[in-house]
């Protein structure tokens, strides 16, 4: 399982934006398109809304690959 460690530049970062940052989509929107299909999950739950605010001590999952954000 590939670890992916994300250091935060603000309070949060939405999940869409996340996934486009860390590079495991090409845009936001592809990135919406993964959370409505049920494929991330935020701490372990899946997560459905697209643009849930991800803080600091958060992990984000997303296939096999395990995103720590951080601040």
């Amino acid at each position: 399982m590939p670890n992916v460690d994300f250091t935060l530049n603000g309070e949060y970062v939405e999940v869409n934006q996340l996934l486009k940052l860390v590079g495991l989509c090409d845009s936001g929107g592809a990135g919406k398109m993964l959370v409505a299909e049920g494929l991330v999950k935020v701490d372990r739950k899946i997560e459905t809304r697209k643009t849930a605010k991800i803080r600091a001590g958060q992990v984000v999952m997303f296939g096999d690959v395990r995103i720590t954000v951080k601040a």
